[in-house]
């Protein structure tokens, strides 16, 4: 056999399985395929370490049909077993399995959570030659005595690190230690921390080892950028990278469920035909929201870290992280999503001055630069209903009090604007307010008219009527200066 097959009938499948490929349109196999199916076929054990978007499905996929069609189906005795940490990587395998397998006579049971029971009580019923399914879900089933584990001979463990991180490895470890006629392990992984190369040490018979890129770097047909944006601006700022960037459709992730919701809200607001996938919402929703997402009905899919891995949706040309990635591999697997099957893809993230940490870390790991594509204006003014940035308003002064006149006389006329109500007290000269500048006016000055408790009394034998005086927003300059009128003194008009 060729060290490096140049096609996937150099790799020795069957005639039918050959077809079904073709069918799908591939016609070379990726180089984790290459590698990994000869040695699959071999019935070693494998560790198969790439990065999202190279074809490790199909790496493992494709060699178990091979083994099974060689084989016997044994009644409610499934003879290999798939575990995938989300629901929708379990989807798209067991895709993969009706893809590949169409043209032999091989059975299947998806067994995932937040679907009916009934449907794969059924098929478990019948007898299955492939178990694909989610760690909880399946002991769940064994736990109930509806499926058998006893007569699985290999075993797929995929996505080991999301595994890892889900905190699915003690199921992991439940589950192999059930398989008593275990004869063939398989691990797949993007990444290889610590604790999943344990878990390899443990598990696996001296394993081949085949890792076909080194962690956390990009796919080389991955145009990824920084775009600067305002953290007060994000919003605004996604909107103007999408309008003038061209973007039609992209895969849009957040850090948060509640951010993937408040986005998607935002976006159908302005018109974006947009919609949400994370771990709350049902199976049902999720998968018809792909689905509608696949078939082009939806054009930009709002999603958590849980849509980042797994999802196969070859032709996507753009990703957007509305958030930095909490880590370098989490960054590597979000953009891995475009620029896959000999496509170009382009990959934006916005970057805010809380962020230089994790920019920092993503550059560092990757040992490049990314470049810094500018968007908007760090200080741009907000779209919609993102924070208003106002106008300073003057500060806020009691209202004037409407003032009644002494008895028998009249209210004087309406004042102009930023002028003081001053209304005569008789038809000889009314004295004016004296203060000077810094001192308060006097409570007799402010328009208390008739109806005030205390009046200043006129320093002569005959009181004096107090004069009417209501101000509007400022005091005018010149009543804060001396006037040469004699009234009286602010301690008499206390």
């Amino acid at each position: 056999m060729n060290e490096h097959p140049k096609s996937f009938a150099d790799l020795g499948l069957r005639e039918e399985i050959l077809a079904a490929i073709a069918e799908a349109g591939y016609t070379e196999p990726t180089p984790i395929q290459a590698q990994a199916i000869p040695r699959i076929l071999e019935r070693r054990d494998v560790v198969g370490v790439a990065q999202t978007g190279t074809g490790k499905t199909a790496s493992f996929t494709l060699p178990m049909l091979q083994i099974l069609a060689a084989g016997r189906t044994r009644a409610r005795m499934p003879r290999s077993l798939i575990l995938s940490p989300t629901r929708e990587l379990a989807t798209q395998t067991a895709r993969n399995f009706e893809t590949y397998g169409k043209n032999l006579k091989l059975s299947m049971a998806l067994l995932i959570g937040g679907v009916g029971m009934g449907d794969q009580e059924r098929v478990l019923e019948k007898g299955v030659d492939v178990l694909i399914a989610t760690p909880g879900r399946l002991l769940d089933w064994f736990e109930r005595g509806k499926v058998l584990l006893g007569g699985v001979e290999i075993l797929v463990i995929d996505e080991a690190d999301r595994m890892l991180d889900m905190g699915f490895i003690p199921d992991v470890e439940r589950i192999v230690s059930l398989l008593l006629r275990r004869q063939q392990t398989l691990l797949f992984s993007a990444t290889m921390p610590k604790e999943v190369r344990r878990l390899a040490d443990k598990f696996l018979r001296d394993p081949v080892t085949i890792e076909v890129a080194a962690p956390a770097r990009k796919a080389e047909l991955v145009e990824d950028v920084f775009v600067p944006a305002d953290l007060r601006h994000k919003r605004d700022a996604l909107l103007r990278l999408i309008e003038t960037q061209n973007v039609g459709t992209a895969m849009i992730f957040c850090n948060t469920k509640r951010e993937v919701s408040g986005l998607s809200r935002y976006l159908a607001r302005r018109g974006l035909n947009a919609r949400d996938i994370h771990g709350d919402l049902d199976q049902s929703v999720r998968q018809t929201t792909l689905d509608a997402f696949r078939r082009g009905e939806v054009t930009y899919l709002v999603a958590t870290d849980v849509a980042a891995r797994g999802l196969d949706i070859t032709d996507m040309p753009v990703v957007i992280n509305f958030d930095v990635p909490h880590t370098p591999d989490d960054y590597v697997h979000r953009i891995g999503r475009t620029g896959r099957a000999g496509r170009k893809g382009r990959a934006f993230t916005l970057i805010t001055t809380a962020d230089g940490r994790a920019v920092a870390a993503i550059e560092r790991q990757t040992g490049r630069s990314i470049p810094r594509l500018e968007i908007l204006p760090m200080t741009a003014e907000p779209a919609g209903d993102e924070t208003e940035v106002r106008a300073p308003r003057s500060p806020r002064r009691r209202p004037a009090r409407r003032t009644e006149a002494p008895r028998g006389e009249a209210v004087g006329a309406e004042p102009a604007a930023d002028a003081p109500v001053v209304a005569e007290a008789s038809a000889a000269q009314t004295p004016r307010a004296e203060s000077t500048r810094g001192e308060r006016v006097p409570r007799a000055a402010r328009g208390r008219g008739a109806g005030s408790r205390k009046r200043a009394p006129a320093r002569s034998e005959k009181p004096a009527e107090p004069p009417v005086v209501a101000f509007g927003d400022h005091v005018p300059r010149f009543l804060l200066q001396p006037a040469p009128v004699r009234v009286a003194t602010k301690s008499g008009a206390e």
